[in-house]
């Protein structure tokens, strides 16, 4: 897998979460192993041991193993495991550009960018979806039609909360559940897979880029969606939920004409490299402003 920074250095980098899911995903024995394994009974019981203190032990070996600059955080004492994934940055740590005209990254990540029409198809978690699948509403795809859709990417050692694009008002959160599909790892051998993950979206009527779709994706296994907010006023910058432990993904579209994305970013997108951003810093802007 191919990153680059924002000063366009390229890292070149397949990661212990990229290939897992590639050994599960892409061979007889890993489909097998990934049909028992997302049971919701082990599911379930991974996600109590990852809050009991014992947990913790788990800790010092990650943060090794990730290169963590533990230093970027807020000094605490973790209750578990959860507790220490979802730990708070400080907030030196995380500027937010509060520009009005200045789009912001919703979370760290890496960012792909796609433009959005019939023939698009957008792989998330090792799923392609159209527009109309990753939504389950015709009318909702259409509303994006000819707009833009960003893929933030988030592996374990990214910071896992995430943060409001704008001010603005939103909508409830819609939750869409994960579907099982039957494939094929061997002829005449089908099972049942998680191939769509569990999602939960809202509509932000923000005051600079329009109606923005705010999609947060779970993670396989355990991965939890905890958005703290339901219809409500925010504020930019404000901090609007967090995923607790599993590599997870936030998708943003936005309309026709909305905003326009720095050219970094769409050179690298178009070369399928993804670009590494931090919650907060600008990637784009209002398309009627030019800058």
């Amino acid at each position: 897998m191919k990153y680059a920074d924002r000063k366009g250095n390229i890292v070149e980098k397949n990661g212990g979460q990229d290939g897992i899911l590639s050994f599960l995903y892409g061979n007889r024995l890993g489909m097998l192993l990934l049909h028992e394994i997302v049971k919701p009974k082990y599911s379930i019981l991974m996600g109590r041991f990852l809050n009991l203190r014992i947990s913790r032990l788990l800790i010092p070996p990650f943060i090794v193993l990730n290169k963590i600059d533990m230093t970027e955080y807020k000094r605490c004492k973790y209750e578990s495991y959860n507790d220490f994934f979802t730990r708070e940055i400080k907030k030196e740590n995380r500027k937010v550009d509060f520009l009005p005209k200045h789009f912001i990254a919703p979370s760290d990540g890496k960012l792909s960018v796609y433009d959005i029409n019939d023939a698009s198809r957008f792989k998330i978690k090792n799923t392609s979806y159209t527009m109309k699948s990753l939504l389950r509403s015709t009318k909702l795809a259409d509303k994006y039609q000819g707009g833009t859709l960003l893929v933030f990417r988030l592996t374990v050692d990214d910071y896992h909360r995430y943060c409001y694009i704008d001010d603005g008002y939103k909508s409830k959160n819609y939750r869409i559940p994960g579907v099982l599909h039957t494939v094929n790892p061997v002829a005449n051998d089908k099972l049942k897979i998680y191939k769509e993950n569990t999602r939960e979206f809202t509509i932000l009527k923000s005051k600079n880029f329009g109606n923005l779709l705010i999609m947060e994706v779970g993670a396989l296994f355990v991965g939890k969606i905890v958005n703290y907010h339901n219809e409500s006023t925010v504020i930019r910058g404000k901090e609007k939920g967090k995923f607790e432990f599993g590599g997870s993904t936030i998708i943003v579209c936005a309309e026709k004409g909305a905003i326009e994305i720095d050219q970094d970013i769409l050179k690298n997108s178009s070369l399928g490299i993804e670009t590494m951003v931090k919650m907060g810093e600008k990637i784009g802007v209002a398309q009627t402003s030019k800058m």
